[in-house]
């Protein structure tokens, strides 16, 4: 059995036009959009993306304490190629944690030395 658990608990993302907005907000059980002073914040188009591809194809991630520290690296090939982490080893096992900074939340992802290239 494999267990499935929200790789950013407490969010969901959208994408809204901001006339939309105050019908986003009347969903059941959302508290707010993510903003600053006022102004609504979006995630960059390429991190969307990348995650995306990553997980429609069958990368396995996790969550993991927020990151901003650390041996910075770019995946070069594979299906999170382009985007920016920092490694990690755990276990005797290389990870590349990527970071969303507007959320503060990141996720790990097993991978090999040889997909990545040092920032």
């Amino acid at each position: 059995m494999r267990l499935q658990l929200p790789l950013f608990p407490g969010y969901v993302f959208v994408r809204m036009a901001l006339v939309d907005r105050l019908r986003v907000l009347q969903v059941p059980s959302l508290v707010r959009l993510v903003g600053f002073n006022g102004q609504l914040a979006a995630l960059p188009e390429y991190e969307i993306e990348g995650l995306k591809n990553g997980l429609v194809n069958g990368v396995r991630a996790e969550p993991y304490p927020f990151l901003t520290t650390g041996r910075r690296v770019r995946v070069t090939r594979g299906p999170l190629a382009g985007l920016e982490g920092i490694l990690v080893r755990r276990k005797n096992k290389i990870r590349f944690v990527v970071s969303v900074g507007l959320i503060m939340r990141s996720i790990a992802v097993e991978t090999d030395a040889s997909d990545l290239a040092e920032i």
